[in-house]
């Protein structure tokens, strides 16, 4: 059951819609033109799991589209309605923040929180692994600075390009996809950031591509950063190209439902996250995740 509470100032705690009815007008601009943002996160007995990150990026990528944000707050009470009318308010749920533009002429944004149960292939892959493919993202490394109209870095609801790379990947017998730019250099999944690990001579090393580069800021990324620097990793923050992802002791996909999903093979080539050191990193940043969530 997918519960939706509307941002509603005659509704304190948000307003509790039903689901299997039409709610979004069909001239939102969040609908016609994909003019809007999002971002999920986890939920684990009826808590959502890093909300400051989360509602931090939505802002963040909000004032990129020059949406006015809802206080936050007002989100707060949103989130805990939705989480406390889901069918198990104590399971693992995906809660989804959405703000559209609204219809044309519109005085404030379109906003609501979605909440349902995390499907079971994103738990699944966190254990097998995936098989991923890697795809010309079609831009270069700079596109981000010297193109800020083209809003990388931001999550919006223009989500067409990923989910074409996702079909895609499957079509190919692919779980999932690393994005690279046109000039070489490794970026991130559809959905996901991408992490790689090295250990040599007993300094282990956790790495994730530039920022600079056009990707979205990880909110798992930076947890567990976070945790692994006080753990005593070195932390490093790119340039990677693909040859680095070969050459590592261990990758992983890492997002807010998934994650640390990690990556067996890529292309066929099967890498060394499947090794012995490799699994035993998985597990040390798995366990490292789990403590900062």
């Amino acid at each position: 059951m997918t519960v939706f509470v509307f941002l509603d100032q005659a509704y304190p705690d948000g307003r509790i819609v039903d689901a299997s009815k039409p709610q979004v007008m069909a001239t939102d601009l969040g609908a016609t033109r994909g003019d809007g943002v999002f971002e999920s996160m986890l939920a684990r007995e009826g808590k959502p799991r890093k909300l400051q990150a989360h509602m931090d990026r939505l802002a963040t990528s909000a004032a990129s589209l020059e949406l006015t944000m809802p206080d936050p707050e007002q989100w707060h009470r949103a989130i805990d309605t939705a989480i406390a009318n889901a069918e198990n308010p104590g399971a693992e749920l995906v809660v989804k923040l959405i703000m559209t533009r609204g219809v044309e002429g519109a005085a404030a944004p379109t906003a609501w929180v979605q909440v349902s149960a995390v499907a079971r292939q994103s738990r699944e892959q966190r254990e097998a692994g995936l098989s991923v493919t890697l795809l010309d993202r079609g831009y270069n490394s700079t596109a981000a600075e010297t193109a800020p109209w083209l809003l990388m870095g931001a999550k919006t609801l223009s989500y067409a390009v990923n989910m074409a790379a996702l079909r895609y990947a499957h079509s190919a017998g692919f779980d999932d996809a690393i994005f690279t730019s046109s000039d070489g250099m490794v970026l991130e999944g559809p959905t996901s950031t991408v992490l790689l690990a090295t250990e040599r001579d007993g300094v282990k090393t956790l790495q994730t591509p530039l920022l600079e580069s056009g990707v979205l800021p990880g909110t798992t990324q930076g947890a567990l950063f976070e945790t692994a620097a006080a753990a005593g990793w070195t932390l490093g923050y790119g340039p990677l190209v693909p040859a680095d992802l070969f050459e590592a002791d261990g990758v992983w996909l890492a997002s807010s439902i998934r994650l640390l999903a990690p990556v067996n093979s890529i292309d066929g080539t099967p890498l060394r996250t499947t090794s012995t050191i490799g699994s035993a990193l998985t597990a040390e940043l798995t366990a490292l995740l789990e403590s900062a969530l």
